[in-house]
């Protein structure tokens, strides 16, 4: 098949479009293997497509759950999104203004971002958001006819206030930054979700994130967490966001029904909430304080996996703090909660531990 047109754009070519597409849905749906088929008859017929190696980023994100544990993985990760800049980066040089190059640029700096924060390498996070935010300008004027603009426009009015207040060390480094709105930004990343190509399931899936860590909603998270697990039922994290969306929205049964899906998933990385997720059924539904306490406990003896399972240790230090606190013993009480507190990022989690007197 000879190679198609370096100017073929994704936004807007519909055989692209649908390639990329069937890219996607088997790389959220595990189908590792097919989606390096499709990548590489992308790379065939569209070798100068910055979308390629972004796919091939994308998909060593989700194959390789946590990025950090594998040995090559990362290399290949950051490989693919310096690759992904150099291709758009010659569309730029032909037209400064091109939407294509501006998005996978801005793409690009945005996965480079994402791993560092996950590495808990905060200032080299900024650093790639700073470069990001010359394309991030641009893409706020290309949402009107570019969907896929919502979701990084969005993520930015959303986080450029809500990072600093998360991690405060960033804050002198936040003023070169235009000032955001957090509401427009949860509008705008839902806009994303709902009429996006490329960025549709994750914006979806950062919306419902939004709403368990920040807005404490998790009946609101349930309902994107729902549509992406029905389209890809295989997913690990899709599963185990949804089926923890359903426990904080105490909706104990529908997720009972989960737990072995969950537990039939062969990701090491699953222990941990499933361990929880077993003791908040004990404690809540089952009220065994018990049986939830060793749940609790043997979930705090593994490992967790910033950033998928690090907030299940502090929610099982607070439910075993909970459960000190029904055997009036405060001063455990107190300790544990001081250990979800140094753990914790929701703001559910953070405000338990700050009532508790």
């Amino acid at each position: 098949m000879a190679p198609c047109s370096t100017r073929a754009q994704v936004l807007t070519d519909p055989v692209l479009q649908q390639a990329i597409l069937q890219a996607l849905d088997n790389i959220y749906g595990g189908d590792f293997s097919e989606a390096d088929d499709n990548i590489r008859q992308l790379r065939t017929r569209y070798p100068q497509h910055p979308a390629v190696p972004m796919l091939r980023a994308i998909q060593l994100y989700w194959q390789y759950i946590p990025l950090s544990q594998n040995r090559t993985a990362p290399i290949q990760y950051v490989q693919a999104c310096e690759q992904t800049l150099a291709l758009a980066k010659k569309r730029l040089e032909k037209d400064g203004n091109e939407p294509e190059g501006v998005f996978f640029a801005l793409t690009a700096h945005s996965y480079l971002a994402l791993k560092h924060h996950n590495d808990d390498e905060l200032m080299k996070a900024v650093n790639e958001a700073r470069q990001a935010y010359s394309y991030m300008k641009q893409g706020f004027d290309l949402t009107a006819t570019n969907p896929e603009f919502f979701f990084t426009t969005g993520l930015y009015n959303y986080y450029v206030e809500r990072y600093p207040m998360d991690n405060p060390i960033v804050k002198p480094m936040m003023w070169f930054f235009r000032s955001g709105d957090m509401p427009l930004g949860l509008r705008q990343i839902e806009t994303a979700a709902r009429r996006a190509t490329f960025t549709r399931h994750e914006a979806a899936y950062y919306l419902a994130g939004i709403y368990l860590q920040h807005d404490n909603a998790p009946n609101r998270a349930a309902v994107w967490l729902k549509t992406l697990l029905e389209r890809f039922p295989n997913n690990p994290v899709f599963l185990m966001r949804y089926t923890e969306s359903l426990l904080l929205s105490n909706r104990y049964d529908e997720a009972q029904r989960l737990l072995p899906r969950l537990k039939a998933m062969p990701r090491p990385f699953l222990s941990v909430p499933i361990r929880f997720f077993d003791g908040l059924l004990a404690e809540k539904e089952a009220k065994n304080d018990p049986e939830a306490a060793a749940h609790y406990q043997a979930a705090v003896r593994e490992k967790y996996m910033v950033p998928y399972t690090k907030e299940y240790h502090a929610m099982a230090y607070a439910g075993l703090a909970r459960i000190a606190a029904r055997s009036n013993n405060r001063s455990l009480a107190k300790a544990y909660y001081q250990k979800a507190l140094n753990l914790a990022e929701y703001k559910s989690i953070q405000t338990e531990v700050k009532l508790f007197k």
